[in-house]
């Protein structure tokens, strides 16, 4: 393979610095160079906007001019879990490192990849002292990992057993790549972990785990179990969600009246996020003379997109407010018929988010087919994530969200009857308490006759918690009235999901087995 490497050039210079959401895709195609032919993979997008959502400070990249060269992963960890024995999967929590302590009192290093073509500038080199420095900063007790020892395949016949391949390293005897650098590093080996990571063939699956210990700080154990009972922060994210009465629309214009009122109304309360159900724009079919037939009422809806989307982010704009949209079923370029929501941030962003998963309804009326990309929203109140009704019904798509750091989970929602409205809410009351998140649900009420699949609805919006003490008491920060028009407001703190995921009477997160189970996203 013919060499990129741009150091010849004099204007290039390589640099260290924390690692940003706009370096991602840059990190992933890094990681894929790396590990090509060694029967590891990569890592997916997804899996890095979860490292950089749940612990930005402890991830570097390494940059020649605009190039990312280097990259290395961190994250905090108790003293009893950096030496007991784990995989890799378990402790890093499949690489999202959604098992990330903040009062963990040891730096676990999970990744440094430097790129091929830049070997022999000390990249590596450089992230240590990087992960060191940060160790420091942060007044940690040191740095645990578990590393990779790359020619102990290639050599295992010579040395009959792992532990005696390691042994000749340390004194010296035979060179290993990777554990003869780190021994070099002030490391110190503690022993070896087998099936530390099966998918490392070259490694025979064994991690090697090396610790440096900060020479700043006392290295005595701690006397007694520590309790964290939650350091309280007077930061708090303000959400309304509107429960939308669906009534006969003369003009679009009326229909944008009606939505501008409630956005006007959750802004007039200082609200960061004002949210509306699924399908609410369906009442703009109100407006035809007649009952559409299904593949009539996608086509007329479909033209008002353009229309829906400008005057949404416009709202959003001027109300200095982050308007989840609901849904609108939507045509897309290829011809698909997605029930998409918009999101339209206060700084005049709008991204998309397509329901992954149509009910039969949708599919058999609409021909509406689902979507493949479930991603979080970074906004100026964190990052967030949406599922559409139906889909907060699958665990799965929420746990994917959370491991890439979601806080706040909105699900527009539209259901006719109470038993389908149930199947959502007591889902969606599971989403927040099996994720330590909060749930944010949106529904209609009323009726439009002449519209199909929009007859009756039945509704309760309301704002979830999950189930422990610093929460409300039965995991309802806000609820409305069944079928009534209004809005339900509340104070969401992202540092009490903090206090929960890491020191509450549960901690579902980090008691999660990733020796045993993963979700894997497989889509885009």
């Amino acid at each position: 393979m013919a060499t990129t490497n741009t150091l010849s050039d004099p204007a290039i210079q390589l640099q260290l610095r924390q690692a940003k959401m706009d370096d991602i895709p840059q990190i992933a195609a890094l990681s894929e160079r790396v590990y090509a032919g060694t029967g590891m993979y990569g890592y997916p997008e997804p899996v890095l906007i979860g490292q950089q959502n749940h612990f930005p400070e402890g991830q570097f990249v390494v940059v020649a001019g605009e190039k990312i060269v280097g990259y290395c992963a961190t994250l905090r960890v108790s003293e009893k879990r950096a030496f007991k024995q784990h995989n890799w999967s378990e402790i890093t929590g499949n690489g999202y490192i959604a098992t990330h302590d903040p009062h963990g009192e040891w730096l676990y290093g999970m990744e440094v990849c430097v790129d091929p073509n830049y070997r022999g500038y000390r990249i590596g080199q450089r992230l240590y002292n990087a992960r060191k420095q940060l160790a420091q900063d942060l007044s940690l007790k040191g740095i645990v990992f578990a590393g990779r020892l790359p020619t102990l395949a290639s050599r295992i016949k010579r040395y009959g057993t792992a532990e005696a391949y390691v042994e000749a390293v340390r004194k010296k005897e035979q060179r290993d790549p990777v554990l003869s650098f780190q021994l070099r590093n002030d490391f110190e080996f503690i022993g070896l972990i087998p099936h530390y990571l099966d998918a490392d063939h070259q490694s025979m699956g064994y991690g090697v785990h090396m610790i440096w210990r900060n020479p700043k700080v006392s290295q005595t154990p701690t006397k007694g179990k520590q309790k964290n009972y939650g350091k309280r922060q007077p930061d708090s994210v303000r959400v309304g969600t509107v429960q939308y009465q669906q009534r006969k629309v003369q003009s679009f214009e009326e229909f944008m009246e009606a939505v501008a009122y409630f956005v006007d109304v959750v802004a007039d309360y200082k609200g960061d996020f004002v949210v509306f159900p699924e399908l609410f724009t369906l009442q703009l079919l109100s407006m035809e003379s007649q009952q559409l037939s299904p593949v009539e009422a996608i086509e007329a809806l479909t033209k008002y997109t353009p229309q829906f989307r400008e005057a949404m982010r416009d709202l959003a704009l001027r109300y200095n407010i982050n308007i989840i949209g609901g849904s609108h079923p939507t045509r897309m370029p290829n011809g698909r018929v997605e029930n998409i929501c918009y999101i339209f941030l206060r700084d005049g962003t709008v991204h998309e988010q397509a329901k992954i998963h149509p009910t039969p309804n949708e599919a058999y009326w609409w021909n509406i087919e689902g979507g493949s990309e479930l991603d979080v929203i970074q906004t100026d109140c964190g990052p967030i994530g949406v599922l559409i009704c139906y889909d907060s019904e699958f665990p799965e798509l929420a746990r994917h969200l959370t491991d890439q750091g979601a806080q706040i989970l909105f699900v527009p929602f539209c259901t006719d009857e109470r038993q389908g409205y149930l199947r959502v809410r007591y889902c969606c009351q599971a989403r927040a308490v099996e994720n330590q998140i909060y749930v944010v649900m949106s529904g209609n009420c009323g009726n439009l006759p002449n519209v199909a699949n929009m007859d009756i609805q039945y509704a309760q919006s309301c704002i979830l918690t999950p189930c422990d003490l610093p929460f409300a008491r039965d995991g309802i920060a806000a609820d409305t009235t069944p079928n009534t028009e209004m809005v339900a407001m509340a104070d969401l703190r992202p540092d009490l999901l903090m206090t929960a995921r890491n020191s509450g009477s549960v901690q579902n997160l980090r008691d999660r087995r990733h020796d045993l189970y993963h979700v894997r996203w497989k889509g885009k």
